[in-house]
């Protein structure tokens, strides 16, 4: 149990930290709230207008947002193996090829849904 003592201190001081901040932000935050503040916004991407009452955004957003995801996870992995490489063998070496051929799925898709052309 005294080895986990660090991590439960850690975990308390984030989950304090957290709500803390929540109750600070609902305590001293403005509450006014107008048709501006309460209006769907996402990344500067306004809503369709005949869909406003949805909430709904267009495909483009979400295609960017994979986009990113695809790339990041894809750094994430490679660059603790490509620092690695001449050490961890031919096994590794194949895991890594999988790695990016699953990763390709995805990115193939994305390319096919049109989520690379900028309009």
């Amino acid at each position: 149990m005294d080895s986990y003592t660090p991590i439960l201190i850690m975990a308390a001081a984030a989950l304090v930290l957290a709500l803390g901040g929540l109750g600070a932000s609902a305590i001293l935050g403005p509450s006014k709230k107008n048709r501006v503040k309460t209006e769907n916004y996402e990344c500067g991407i306004d809503p369709a207008p005949h869909q406003e009452t949805s909430g709904r955004f267009p495909v483009k957003y979400y295609l960017v947002a994979m986009t990113f995801i695809i790339f990041d996870i894809e750094v994430v992995f490679m660059y603790p193996w490509a620092v690695n490489f001449l050490g961890l063998g031919k096994a590794i070496f194949l895991l890594m090829l999988s790695f990016i051929a699953l990763i390709t799925i995805p990115f193939v898709y994305e390319w096919r849904r049109g989520g690379l052309e900028w309009d």
